[in-house]
């Protein structure tokens, strides 16, 4: 019954785009999960709309001809099913996942991509360090497309400091704690994420907080996001107060940056994340690992402060540099990371996405 069912939905989602040219919608893939990559879906979105090209949902790949398919993240690799999805055109955002660093799945999707990248239309890479990764698998350069994690600029206001008191008191934050602020997944998952995901590294997050707490009499370490049990856990062996917001709806997340003094990345691999633009735009000093597209617009000093992946010691020197620096020291720095922020800007972004679809999505 359920076969029959799906041959007549197939069948109906035919006859009504026979007069569709091949190749000129595009459907996109999430993973619905209601973090990140959804945002980055309804900006895709919006996006689309201001290049004329019609998106539609992942039903529609039994159209009557092939069309292009989007997929927000690589790991739809680890098995074929996707082949099924051939003659359409692939393309995805390859994040992060460098292979032989100790992670077998990663290991795995570079090998299929390896592989299967004749069959492949497109690539994003937010970074200069994935772009020559995916490069190595053979794949044409002509594929591939270098296009940073963007940011929506209205979400995120550069923080004035009557936006810093308000956002304390709505979040129960002490004004006289020194906060520092950690917005991700890292945890297996989606319970309790006592299970860490090393990549995001909050083996080296718990660490760095745990050298601060002895020169930092105040400090306060702000959680937000699901999966979080293994920070949680060895934050509170180390005496480190905390507080934990499992999840806000990701356009309140700027009011969790107004609260805050400064902004730590201490992953191993990122694609991104959206924090260092988000912490950038916001007017919030950030200390970051050199990861994801950190790597190529942090420069040391001058709008952030950046080290090597695993170097606590440089993370927690940095991370004093800010608490005992003065605000109009460290105002210029801030000015420069909000304008690098506006320079990566969704709005700034379109003519790279409307070159990333030339000849992916035909709609002339």
């Amino acid at each position: 019954m359920k076969s029959f069912t799906k041959n007549i939905m197939r069948s109906a989602l035919q006859l009504a785009s026979m007069n569709w040219k091949a190749y000129s919608h595009l459907i996109l893939y999430a993973d619905n999960a209601g973090w990140v990559l959804d945002w980055e879906r309804q900006e895709m979105l919006k996006l689309c709309n201001g290049l004329n090209i019609p998106v539609v949902k992942p039903i529609w790949k039994y159209a009557a001809t092939p069309q292009s398919v989007f997929f927000f993240d690589q790991f739809f690799l680890q098995n074929d099913d996707w082949l099924e999805l051939l003659p359409n055109r692939i393309g995805f955002a390859y994040f992060h996942g460098i292979p032989h660093t100790g992670f077998e799945m990663f290991d795995h999707i570079y090998q299929q991509l390896e592989k299967y990248h004749t069959d492949i239309s497109r690539i994003q890479v937010t970074h200069s360090e994935m772009r020559n990764l995916i490069l190595s698998t053979g794949i044409d350069p002509q594929k591939v497309f270098q296009i940073p994690i963007g940011i929506n600029l209205g979400f995120f206001p550069f923080r004035a400091q009557e936006m810093k008191q308000k956002a304390r008191q709505e979040f129960g934050i002490p004004q006289s704690a020194f906060v520092i602020g950690s917005i991700q997944k890292d945890g297996i998952g989606w319970g309790d994420g006592m299970e860490p995901k090393l990549e995001k590294g909050p083996d080296i997050l718990v660490a760095t907080a745990s050298k601060l707490k002895k020169d930092i009499p105040e400090l306060l370490v702000l959680l937000v996001g699901p999966a979080r049990g293994y920070v949680k856990a060895g934050l509170e062996q180390a005496g480190v107060r905390y507080i934990h917001i499992p999840q806000q709806p990701y356009p309140q997340i700027g009011k969790i940056f107004s609260a805050l003094d400064m902004y730590l990345i201490s992953s191993r691999q990122e694609g991104g994340p959206k924090a260092v633009l988000e912490s950038m735009a916001s007017g919030i000093p950030l200390v970051t690992t050199r990861v994801g597209h950190a790597m190529d617009i942090v420069i040391n000093g001058q709008n952030g402060w950046i080290t090597d992946v695993g170097d606590v010691e440089a993370l927690t020197a940095h991370s004093l540099e800010i608490y005992n620096a003065s605000s109009s020291d460290i105002q210029p720095i801030l000015e420069n990371a909000r304008k690098v922020a506006e320079e990566n800007s969704y709005e700034k972004q379109t003519s790279l996405w409307a070159d990333f679809m030339k000849g992916f999505v035909d709609t002339d």
